[in-house]
């Protein structure tokens, strides 16, 4: 148990027999009556994003999340397997909690696995992944004021928009968020 003043980005809260992740939170003081914590839940199995309101100093209770680095191994067809790097375990985790993650997955990159009580919630990539690209067109430039952009298929088989000037066999920097370019790796 904590309570709102404990609360922060990235914790996760046990709401109802629901886990929720704080994404944002705001104690607000106001001038007249009591002061009260404004939050952005977002629900860790959906992704449903909610705001929740609570009295300051309310007691809400914490989930144990289990964050763990681990590599990512192979796709048997039905789940994708990773493995902890300290203690060489082996968790299958399914095509629906992986989610987009997939898109960027190469083999043998390392990736945050959290888990709740043996149950693996969600799978975490760093922020960019350099990957290669497997084929674009190339790209004419034409009359335009400012850069253009065309479609490109990265190794992992995902089609983002790259530059003009990217070709065919290069290593790009991609934002694993969104799916948008961010350079080239040197």
């Amino acid at each position: 148990m904590a309570t709102t003043n404990d609360l922060k980005n990235g914790l996760v809260l046990n709401l109802e027999g629901q886990l929720w992740a704080v994404v944002e939170f705001q104690h607000v003081k106001p001038g007249k009556g009591p002061a009260f914590v404004r939050t952005k839940l977002k629900h860790v199995e959906s992704g449903k994003v909610v705001d929740k309101t609570f009295n300051a100093g309310t007691k809400v209770e914490t989930a144990n999340v289990d964050k763990r680095t681990m590599q990512y191994l192979y796709n048997d067809g039905s789940s994708y397997v990773f493995m902890d790097v300290d203690t060489y375990e082996q968790t299958e985790v399914s095509p629906e909690v992986v989610g987009s993650a997939r898109d960027y997955l190469l083999d043998n990159q390392n990736a945050v696995v959290a888990t709740n009580d043996g149950r693996v919630l969600y799978v975490e990539l760093p922020a960019s992944v350099e990957l290669t690209i497997e084929h674009t067109d190339p790209g004419l430039q034409g009359d335009r004021s400012s850069g253009g952009t065309k479609p490109a298929r990265l190794e992992t088989g995902k089609e983002i928009q790259v530059p003009l000037f990217i070709t065919t066999g290069e290593k790009i920097k991609v934002d694993t968020r969104d799916g948008s370019y961010l350079g080239r790796v040197k």
